[in-house]
């Protein structure tokens, strides 16, 4: 598990662990901090929508959000 997590660095911030939890990362401690905050932002929406059915957003809206934030994003 360590070795899948560490062949992240660079590319996310914060992943989810079964089991154990949020392991988080950044340059430096305040940017470690706003990914767990991200994370657990991300984990309340999950929560809140579960069993909704949410409309995914269209390609180009996709692709706006990865240029203006200059992003990763993993289609």
């Amino acid at each position: 598990m360590g070795e899948a997590v560490r062949g992240l660095a660079g590319k996310r911030t914060a992943v989810m662990l079964a089991n154990h939890g949020p392991v988080v990362a950044g340059k430096d401690v305040e940017a470690a901090c706003n990914a767990i905050e991200e994370l657990e932002a991300t984990a309340r929406l999950a929560m809140l929508t579960c069993g909704c059915r949410p409309r995914q957003l269209k390609a180009e809206v996709i692709l706006d959000v990865v240029t203006t934030f200059n992003v990763e994003w993993e289609a």
